[in-house]
C-alpha cells in the first residue's frame, strides 16, 4: 500500500511542478529579454514546487497511517 502512495506523490507532484514551470516561465518571459534566464528561474520555481508536494504528501501519509 506504501508503494501506492509514492506512485501518487509522484504523479501529483509531478504535475505540480509542471504547472508550476509554465506558469512561471510565460510570466518571467515578459520580463527577461534574453530567454536563459526565465528559464532558469522556471526550472528552480518547478523544483521547488515537486520538493514541497512530494514531501507534503509523504508527511501526510504518514500522518493518516497512525490512524
Amino acid at each position: 500500500m506504501w508503494i501506492f502512495h509514492v506512485v501518487l506523490a509522484l504523479v501529483f507532484s509531478t504535475l505540480a511542478a509542471l504547472c508550476a514551470f509554465i506558469i512561471t516561465y510565460e510570466e518571467y518571459r515578459r520580463h527577461f529579454p534574453e530567454k536563459k534566464t526565465p528559464l532558469k528561474m522556471a526550472a528552480k520555481t518547478s523544483l521547488v514546487a515537486f520538493s514541497f508536494f512530494m514531501i507534503l504528501t509523504m508527511v501526510a501519509m504518514a500522518i493518516l497511517r497512525l490512524f
